[in-house]
């Protein structure tokens, strides 16, 4: 289903039509006028030059992001194969006690 979202970005309205709900529409809207706003009032850029920083800007903390959900991706996966390496360690400690205790 596409939804049709008016927003402000910039004092400039446009509508968006997408897939997703209005308000995540509305958060994407308002962090792009977050970062034009903050790139337009420290200097005299133009709109359009404003606007290709802030999406460089975002276009950073996209990239950051990925890579440390990717650490994060890598730290679980070890993690996960140290678990199950401890899991059969301790299976194999349980059967020498119980090889152990059998002896007698």
């Amino acid at each position: 289903m596409r939804n049709k979202v008016v927003v402000t970005i910039g004092g400039k309205d446009y509508t968006m039509v997408a897939a997703e709900d209005e308000g995540y529409v509305r958060k994407c809207a308002a962090l792009v006028d977050k970062h034009l706003g903050e790139i337009l009032t420290g200097g005299k850029l133009s709109q359009a030059d404003a606007a290709v920083l802030a999406a460089m800007n975002i276009a950073d903390l996209l990239f950051k992001e990925q890579e440390a959900a990717e650490n994060l991706r890598r730290q679980v996966k070890e993690n996960l194969e140290e678990a199950n390496s401890l899991k059969l360690e301790l299976s194999e400690a349980k059967r020498e006690i119980f090889k152990l205790g059998t002896r007698k």
